[in-house]
């Protein structure tokens, strides 16, 4: 059995719990200190909000917020990042999803997680209202100073998002649903809620999240529709990425399913550089 294989394995076993009432429960209200950073950016005639929140100095994972509509999973991170510290990025939208700015005296509209590619822009302006060239390119521009928030030492992008009642969920990705296509692999749990998911570029991710009992996703990263969307991008830049997704309200079982998966990730890391000092030695 390999390092990473047995790490999952006594993972699995220390943390699947079935009963909800077994949470999480941060011990001391706050290790972390939030520093907050309030970044603008001129879109066509409107000035958009980015916030970064950094809890702690060391940033190996960073929550990314698309949807300003979507409180609970903020709520649950910034509660989670408290203690385990961390990196926050979201866009202020006064509780909107859609984003609509005026250019030159045109009003266009667009999802902000269908915006990190050309095709995907299009679809997204076209199917919220018009587009034209230069709404494009104001958007793309948009797109890539997000991405420039997220530092090169984030190992893994955790997208924080939420939805509704039956209409998103794990059956969304099995056989006979709308994107059965788009996933590689699917666990369903049957104690689980199908609308609270996590869905991945990684594999190892997939198989952590998997065994701890949660409704997961193993995105195709070669097959999934090319969307625009942020698991798109990551998956096809070869990177971690990883939603948790809950329905509105659900802020205790967001803050379990993040704070388990950021233990993983921590423990991970220990487990890698201390076998690449024995390495080394």
């Amino acid at each position: 059995m390999t390092g990473i294989a047995l790490l999952l394995s006594l993972s699995a076993t220390v943390f699947r719990i079935k009963d909800t009432g077994n949470i999480f429960r941060p011990v001391n209200p706050s290790l972390f200190t939030a520093s907050e950073t309030t970044i603008l950016h001129k879109l066509g005639d409107k000035t958009i909000s980015l916030k970064v929140v950094q809890y702690g100095q060391s940033v190996s994972t960073c929550c990314i917020n698309l949807h300003d509509d979507e409180a609970t999973a903020v709520q649950a991170a910034r509660a989670v990042l408290e203690q385990t510290g961390g990196l926050l990025i979201k866009i202020e939208n006064k509780a909107q999803r859609i984003i609509s700015f005026s250019f030159k005296g045109v009003v266009y509209s667009f999802d902000p997680n269908r915006i990190f590619s050309r095709a995907g822009i299009n679809v997204t302006l076209q199917a919220k209202g018009k587009k034209n060239p230069l709404a494009i390119i104001e958007v793309e521009k948009f797109a890539a100073r997000l991405l420039q928030l997220i530092p090169d030492s984030a190992s893994c992008i955790v997208a924080l998002h939420n939805n509704t009642d039956g209409d998103f969920s794990v059956k969304t990705y099995k056989s006979g649903g709308k994107r059965q296509s788009d996933a590689r692999e699917v666990y369903e749990d049957n104690w689980q809620d199908a609308d609270d998911i996590t869905l991945t570029t990684d594999e190892t991710l997939f198989t952590k999240m998997s065994a701890l009992g949660y409704n997961s996703i193993l995105q195709d990263n070669e097959k999934v529709n090319k969307d625009g969307s942020l698991s798109v991008y990551y998956g096809e830049q070869k990177k971690r990425y990883i939603n948790i997704e809950t329905q509105h309200g659900k802020t205790a079982q967001y803050k379990e399913m993040l704070s388990k998966l950021l233990f993983f990730l921590e423990e991970e890391k220990k487990f890698l550089v201390s076998n690449a000092d024995i390495v080394t030695e």
